[in-house]
């Protein structure tokens, strides 16, 4: 089967960056035909040289289209845009695939791999990894209610096209299909056309961060003896780094132990970096490759994955929450969604209202006053990320629900 993938962001195991789609294209490119249509966006961000830029197997067309979290609207509606003309044009050239994947954030890359399915008359399944444009949206993006309008309108109509959706959580599902309920004409599409398919993560590589490993960083950031808090991934508006802040501050009070370290890059940048000249209980810990993120996760005691208190944003499959599980580091919650429940339904971690800086110190300040409840609950988080998170069987799923794609469209 050949397997055309629309993807604007394509990275490895050696960008700081969650390496999804290089997992599933690796597994996949084992026994089928791969072309990549993408940018080169991440190229250049490679702190390592561990892995071959891509997997055995696939080829891969990429545009020089720069993209970074810091941008403003205007500058990443820009790259939206010329990476959307790019996959358009490079589709039509490819040899004709049997099936399209489109991979949406943002809206525009699955709106040219819907494009290009109805020009070559192939069947196309949409991935969604956030919910566009109901994000953007929320955060203020979109002001203009005639332009909201178009973009909830090709939404409705990508869904209605894809042969199948694939959602990264279960409440991104249920959305999806209140939409399909919703839809005119009635029946536009319907909930089995709509699959749960979590982030999940590498735990060939979670396995790598070993007792040794551990004890040796640990050594060389002078974190004996210290309570460590992790936060790993984008600062982004949407992530409530302000809380976080004000949380550490008050939890270098509370408890002089604990240091909490602030892993990544992004917008807030600036405001973690006067944090921590005033506070020494904050330290930013640079970007790191990939495959050396689960050491760090592994030498704190706790993770904590945090969203504004907006209702879209509980829907969010974030990389960080898995690869904390899957080390046995537990995870502290901010947003009311899916993970609020799965931590607490299955013991593996703990909620704190967004926003609410002071309730999130004090639940760290009493978890450090109860070891046992913290290693219970990596134990936890441990077991559910073998049931739940392993990409590789996340992969075979995807592999079935885009040869079912194929099949279908041929009347088989």
């Amino acid at each position: 089967m050949h397997i055309a993938v629309f993807s604007q962001y394509h990275s490895n195991p050696d960008c700081p960056a969650t390496s999804r789609h290089y997992s599933l294209l690796a597994q996949m490119a084992r026994q089928h035909r791969i072309t990549l249509i993408t940018t080169r966006t991440w190229e250049r961000q490679r702190l390592t040289r561990a892995f071959p830029w891509l997997p055995e197997g696939v080829e891969m067309r990429a545009a020089a289209v720069p993209y970074e979290n810091k941008m403003g609207v205007a500058r990443r509606v820009l790259a939206f845009g010329q990476y959307a003309a790019y996959a358009l044009r490079e589709g039509l050239r490819i040899e004709k695939p049997d099936v399209i994947w489109g991979i949406s954030t943002p809206l525009t890359a699955a709106w040219a791999a819907a494009q290009v399915a109805r020009l070559r008359r192939v069947p196309w399944v949409f991935e969604v990894q956030d919910l566009w444009p109901a994000f953007p949206i929320a955060m203020g993006a979109v002001p203009s209610p005639i332009a909201q309008r178009q973009l909830y309108a090709l939404e409705q109509n990508l869904y209605q096209s894809a042969r199948a959706i694939m959602t990264l959580s279960p409440d991104m599902t249920g959305y999806v299909r209140e939409i399909g309920r919703r839809a005119k004409p009635p029946g536009a599409f319907g909930p089995e056309k709509v699959h749960t398919v979590l982030n999940g993560t590498d735990l060939e590589l979670a396995a790598a961060a070993t007792d040794e490993a551990v004890a040796n960083l640990r050594r060389q950031q002078n974190l004996e003896g210290r309570r460590v808090i992790l936060y790993a991934g984008t600062f982004g508006r949407a992530n409530d780094i302000p809380t976080l802040i004000t949380a550490a501050e008050q939890l270098a009070v509370q408890c002089p132990e604990a240091v909490w370290l602030f892993m990544g890059h992004g917008y807030d940048e600036p405001l973690l970096r006067a944090a921590a000249d005033r506070c020494s209980a904050i330290r930013l810990v640079p970007p790191q490759p990939r495959h050396a993120v689960f050491i760090w996760f592994k030498l704190a005691d706790i993770s904590v994955v945090s969203f504004l208190g907006l209702p879209v944003l509980d829907t969010n499959s974030p990389a960080k929450f898995y690869d904390s599980l899957a080390v046995g580091t537990p995870v502290i919650v901010t947003n009311q969604g899916w993970t609020k429940a799965l931590v607490e339904q299955r013991g593996c971690g703990w909620f704190t209202p967004a926003g609410d800086a002071i309730k999130l110190a004090d639940c760290l300040t009493g978890l450090f006053q109860h070891p046992t409840l913290l290693r219970a609950a990596g134990q936890a988080g441990q077991q559910v990320a073998q049931e739940k998170f392993d990409r590789q069987h996340i992969g075979m799923v995807i592999e079935r629900i885009l040869e079912t794609a194929k099949l279908q469209s041929s009347g088989l």
